[in-house]
């Protein structure tokens, strides 16, 4: 019997070379019965695509895309090196070096030292750790509204009590801060622990440095721990993100960050994210309180996808933020011509869009439920606003074909808009 022992530098870059720069961003893919909550769920009780039409579902955030070639490649050449699946040190998969490479070269970060990134079961289980290390049963959290929903929900699983402050909208549609009313509600209600969504995630609001650097003097100045969110980091139509522990020493010691690249690769799935804390005190401090329910183990082919992910994946990332720019643009065109009825914001980051039907409901007598059934009886399934606290809204998921996007902003127009029912 002849034993070959494939060395992982040799395996890893044929297994990238292979699959290098094949990215399919057109196919339209039926996913129901394929183990898609998205496809094979409609979000919105009571409501059912009528005959005759296609589903296009633009609701949960994950991609109607492939992965990036590289991360299966990655996957397939770990098995092909070794079918054992046994216990694993991070460090020899090459974890660390990946993410200090993606975050040097995307945000301009250098990470020195491996011991400020943590493996993280999730994002939001990151989010969890760090409120449960510095609050109680009870205590208050602040955040802004609209509120991601998967925030109200890890909050409450806590039993901590939601404080928010709600964004503004200014004279052009931009939401902004209202760091008075912040304030006001950390002084009223002794906030602790903050979360921050940067980009932001319903709006796609890109906070500036500025912006980021305001945010946190005032949280330092009431003694309140940041967490930020930074899942949406990838995914920037205008400006640049900015990291929000990079504005200052003062940011870096006070914000613990939540990255990974399931978002961005669309490995939600696969589960797995990573967790930046400088301060000592607090990486221990969450470590400990994850490491007593030992949920918090890594998956060996969660961290090799994330490896050959960021190891190789940038040309994928590119082409993809291009394909979901011009989505975005062409439902922003489309909504344009539908006479000021329906509001939204162009986003600056994210692949979603939270739309306003105010207008809307109130010149055609409909109520929300009505719009929502309506828009799913046509095929286009999209997400109520109201748990993200937007009381006339929908968010929109523009991760799919744009040929997806044409024919349900067609629709829209067609049996919503411009039809009467």
């Amino acid at each position: 019997m002849t034993i070959t022992v494939i060395r992982k530098e040799r395996y890893t870059i044929m297994a990238y070379s292979k699959y290098a720069n094949k990215f399919d961003f057109v196919t339209v893919t039926d996913r129901r019965g394929l183990d898609s909550s998205k496809w094979d769920n409609i979000p919105i009780p009571n409501a059912e695509v009528l005959p005759g039409f296609s589903h296009i579902p633009m609701w949960v955030a994950d991609m109607d895309f492939p992965t990036a070639p590289c991360v299966i490649a990655a996957i397939q050449a770990r098995l092909a090196a070794s079918p054992a699946m046994g216990y694993f040190g991070l460090k020899e998969t090459g974890f660390y070096d990946a993410i200090k490479k993606w975050q040097f070269e995307r945000n301009g970060v250098t990470i020195e030292d491996d011991d400020v990134i943590s493996y993280e079961n999730s994002v939001l289980g990151g989010v969890s750790n760090v409120i449960r290390t510095y609050t109680e049963e009870g205590d208050p959290v602040l955040l802004h509204s609209p509120t991601y929903i998967g925030f109200t929900g890890t909050v409450n699983a806590a039993k901590r009590k939601i404080i928010l402050s709600e964004l503004k909208q200014d004279e052009e549609g931009t939401y902004r801060m209202d760091f008075e009313d912040m304030e006001k509600k950390i002084v009223e209600n002794n906030i602790k622990v903050a979360i921050f969504c940067n980009p932001h995630n319903p709006t796609g609001r890109v906070w500036t440095p500025e912006e980021i650097q305001d945010y946190v003097e005032l949280m330092v100045k009431h003694n309140v721990k940041i967490i930020a969110d930074e899942i949406w980091s990838d995914f920037i139509m205008e400006g640049k993100h900015t990291p929000t522990q990079s504005v200052s020493e003062l940011a870096k010691m006070n914000v613990s960050a939540m990255y990974a690249c399931t978002k961005t690769f669309n490995l939600a799935g696969l589960v797995g994210a990573y967790s930046i804390i400088y301060d000592k005190d607090t990486r221990e401090k969450c470590r400990e309180l994850a490491a007593q329910t030992h949920y918090n183990q890594p998956n060996i082919l969660s961290v090799h996808a994330l490896v050959g992910a960021y190891n190789e994946g940038a040309p994928y990332v590119d082409e993809l933020i291009k394909v979901i720019k011009s989505n975005q643009q062409h439902a922003y065109d489309v909504i344009q011509t539908w006479g000021g009825l329906v509001k939204t914001q162009k986003p600056q980051g994210t692949y979603v869009m939270f739309l306003d039907f105010t207008e809307f409901c109130e010149k055609r007598g409909k109520t929300m439920d009505e719009v929502l059934q309506k828009c799913v009886s046509v095929g286009v399934i999209c997400q109520d606003g109201r748990p993200f606290h937007g009381p006339c809204h929908a968010r929109f998921n523009f991760a799919c074909p744009h040929s997806s996007v044409v024919e349900a902003f067609d629709r829209l127009t067609k049996y919503v808009i411009n039809a009467e029912w």
